[in-house]
């Protein structure tokens, strides 16, 4: 089944809210070489005004990588994980994300475009706080291959 183009402007549910554990922002800093002593070291982000430590900014894909579950299990979307390849990933921050944020995602999808047997599907993920202000909006676009 090809990409379904009724998916475009679909919009999902907030996912849960995920709380930003310090430990977590230090094992992904690690595992993205993120040195920066902010990333790991509590003083040194409070140095920086920061109230802990302050996540890389390609940690926001933890959280929107749940809004992305919520697409791959739509029954209807035509997108099978293993023709998808991740082929672009972009951020706009209001604001850092921190240890203790508790955030909330919300997903549309913003362009699905026909490429041969295979499309481009857009999606932007819409991350905000505990009280509702926004942090980042995350935009992803995956690769779709068509049926052999």
């Amino acid at each position: 089944m090809p990409v379904n183009p009724e998916l475009l402007g679909r919009e999902f549910p907030p996912t849960p809210p995920y709380l930003v554990g310090r430990e977590k922002v230090r094992e992904f800093a690690r595992a993205v070489f993120a040195t920066d002593p902010q990333h790991t070291d509590v003083d040194a982000a409070v140095a920086l005004g920061y109230p802990d430590v302050v996540a890389p900014p390609t940690f926001a894909m933890v959280v929107q990588d749940l809004t992305m579950q919520q697409l791959l299990a739509e029954p209807d979307s035509g997108i099978v994980l293993e023709r998808a390849i991740h082929a672009e990933q972009r951020f706009r921050y209001s604001r850092p994300i921190v240890a203790g944020d508790e955030l909330v995602a919300r997903l549309r999808v913003t362009g699905v475009r026909a490429i041969g047997k295979g499309a481009m599907v857009t999606s932007e993920a819409d991350i905000t706080d505990a009280a509702g202000a926004h942090v980042v909006t995350a935009v992803s676009v995956l690769l779709i291959g068509g049926d052999e």
